[in-house]
């Protein structure tokens, strides 16, 4: 069972507290609230109802079942987020290919944050607070910080501000979720650093990412090594430097020299360079023999 599974499954508890109706929490200023804001719950898929005001109605059928495959074998690794509406009935937020792709594989329940009317400040200090702890892994790190941006509506600027971290440092927290899943798993289970996620991270091509993955992981690679087999592939995608231009260059003997001079009636200076290109120069030592030259180059 990979680490994400692991701490989804924390969420438990919680989840049997949401169904118990004599004490339901519907705003941060209920009994139990504070156990809630910020925590990762297993909720009931079919208690999920999807945004109607959801901007995106079009889903890749491929890449959905590609998801809901990762999903199968790694667990969901981002929690989706979802609004308390009433007893045990929510409102998707974000998240909803991660939602359809469990209903495609048959999963009754998913992890999911859950937004309490009212709860914005106190989601930011047990967000800010949890992102202060050493014991975080750094895809936690990034999702958390996604969470502000995304939930909350602040910049990177105000981020920065409100966590004491420079926008350089957030910015390259949040490339890490644009890993392959399989390579977040393994930051999360501490086979990678972060040093090799922010190397990996610079390959588009996730099958060419994975395949190194498995080298970094399998021979064991420091971040330096990994950089260096990242390097070579962007290496490998540049054109190939075409060989030194062959030379257009061509030899003039000298008995094309003399009939040239023998044409004009004078010694001719012949030039030629390395790209085959040259020049003829004719000299001439007076008005008439100008004009006797001219004669003979006029049609």
């Amino acid at each position: 069972m990979t680490k994400a599974v692991k701490k989804q499954a924390l969420g438990r508890g919680l989840s049997a507290l949401l169904k118990d109706p004599d004490n339901d929490i519907k705003s941060v200023a209920d009994k139990n609230a504070d156990k809630l804001v910020g925590n990762i719950i297993e909720l009931d898929i079919e208690s999920i109802e999807i945004n109607p005001f959801q901007p995106r109605t079009n889903f890749n059928e491929d890449t959905l079942q590609e998801l809901a495959k990762s999903i199968k074998e790694l667990g969901v690794i981002q929690p989706i987020t979802v609004r308390k509406l009433d007893f045990n009935k929510y409102q998707l937020i974000s998240g909803e290919r991660r939602l359809r792709a469990s209903k495609l594989i048959g999963l009754k329940t998913i992890p999911a944050y859950i937004r309490l009317a009212n709860d914005n400040e106190s989601l930011v200090m047990a967000l800010v607070e949890n992102i202060q702890r050493h014991d975080l892994d750094p895809i936690e790190v990034a999702i958390s910080y996604q969470r502000l941006i995304e939930e909350i509506k602040l910049t990177q600027e105000e981020l920065s501000e409100r966590v004491g971290k420079q926008r350089s440092t957030i910015t390259n927290y949040l490339r890490l979720l644009k890993l392959d899943p399989i390579i977040q798993t393994g930051m999360r289970d501490g086979f990678i650093s972060m040093g090799h996620g922010r190397a990996l991270i610079n390959i588009d091509n996730q099958d060419v990412q994975s395949d190194i993955y498995h080298k970094v992981v399998t021979q064991n690679l420091s971040v330096r090594e990994t950089e260096a087999l990242v390097k070579n592939y962007q290496e490998s995608l540049k054109p190939k430097a075409s060989k030194s231009t062959k030379s257009n260059s061509f030899e003039i003997k000298d008995t094309d020299k003399k009939v040239i001079a023998n044409y004009f009636g004078t010694k001719v200076d012949v030039k030629l360079a390395g790209n085959g290109k040259g020049k003829i120069s004719i000299p001439f030592h007076s008005e008439e023999d100008f004009n006797r030259i001219l004669k003979l180059i006029k049609p």
